[in-house]
């Protein structure tokens, strides 16, 4: 039996969990990086043989309970906790209709009155909804602006656009992973996943990790086509009258020579 996405995820979190860091001795030779099954299995109070078939595939709609005492073992983040509940089924899912809705006019007229900072606003899966006029120039060496997923890792203009595109690329699909629990419609989600599996050698692996990172607050060094090197500080919000869309917004630093902080 194939293993399951939440199995995937289980066994890539235990990996990053040191013995040390759940006051375990980490005494002894060890196969594997992280914990052993039988110790989240006894941290989580669970048995090991349905901690295995969680794992396997085999078991892939833990209670509630369960779920607490799996987070709590394995250190989850607020985000990894979200979406361990969202692969189990439990977490609260947007309908379809909620995915789709027009961005807010009051939002759009917002963006545009803002002259000095770039908006962006993004849905569940990173499609980009709408950018006001400065996000339009920042982003105007690409070929197309559709999804930001696409222009990290498929359009050319992304690996000379981002700096430091490994870290880019990383957090842009940690992200995805946060915000994709809300796409309840998979349609949309599964022809994202299949290009960007087909046309991107990097994705495949990236999506293995199961990392997950809600966007927040970070400063980037961006390559503009025109400008050359811009320093960028951005912010990242959550639409409260679309929930599931987030709302970016840029601000330019002054550029120092040599940057290297991480986009």
């Amino acid at each position: 039996m194939p293993r399951s996405e939440l199995g995937e995820f289980l066994m890539t979190r235990r990996a990053k969990v040191t013995p040390e860091a759940v006051g375990m001795p980490a005494a002894g030779e060890r196969r594997v990086p992280g914990l052993r099954r039988d110790e989240v299995a006894a941290l989580a109070e669970v048995s090991v043989d349905y901690y295995r078939r969680l794992e396997q595939g085999k078991e892939t709609r833990p209670s509630e309970v369960v779920l607490a005492g799996l987070s709590r073992a394995l250190r989850l983040t607020g985000a990894e906790e979200r979406h361990l509940y969202a692969l189990a089924g439990t977490a609260r899912r947007l309908d379809e209709e909620a995915t789709v809705q027009p961005v807010p006019t009051e939002l759009l007229g917002l963006m545009d009155s803002w002259s000095d900072s770039g908006a962006i606003v993004l849905d569940p899966v990173l499609d980009v909804l709408a950018l006001n006029a400065r996000a339009q120039e920042l982003f105007s060496g690409f070929e197309e602006t559709a999804n930001l997923l696409e222009m990290v890792l498929l359009d050319p203009e992304g690996r000379r656009f981002f700096v430091d595109w490994e870290a880019s690329a990383e957090a842009t699909v940690a992200n995805l992973r946060a915000s994709a629990d809300f796409a309840v419609a998979p349609a949309r989600l599964r022809e994202l996943l299949d290009r960007l599996e087909a046309e991107s050698p990097e994705f495949p692996g990236l999506w293995a990790r199961h990392d997950v990172r809600p966007k927040t607050h970070e400063t980037k060094v961006l390559r503009h086509p025109a400008r050359g090197l811009l320093s960028i500080d951005f912010h990242a919000f959550d639409v409260a009258s679309v929930p599931g869309y987030q709302l970016l917004v840029y601000r330019e630093k002054e550029a120092e020579a040599g940057a290297g902080t991480t986009p």
